[in-house]
């Protein structure tokens, strides 16, 4: 990742809120969608990156709509994060 990029996580409850997010994040603004990460009882994280402006609306717009239609657990926006970090979202995240 360059390093004025950034990672843009937002964790929902269920499969249609994450869809809706993702859909809304990559509407809202020119982001990667890199993945989405299913974990227990529901919890389901989805995962965009590209510039750190670009991240942050696309987040705050995933979030807005995502929570019309499900529950929000949590949401990151990292700037520029460390390298190592790849490897995190590299062995969890599940490419679309």
């Amino acid at each position: 990742m360059d390093k004025n990029g950034a990672l843009g996580f937002i964790e929902t409850y269920g499969l249609v809120s994450v869809l809706e997010a993702a859909d809304a994040m990559c509407k809202a603004a020119d982001v990667e969608l890199v993945g989405y990460e299913n974990v227990a009882s529901g919890l389901i994280s989805v995962v965009v990156r590209g510039d750190v402006g670009a991240v942050k609306a696309a987040v705050e717009a995933g979030i807005k709509e995502a929570s019309k239609v499900g529950q929000i657990y949590c949401s990151n926006v990292i700037a520029r994060p460390h390298a190592d970090v790849e490897k995190i979202v590299a062995k969890y995240v599940i490419n679309w």
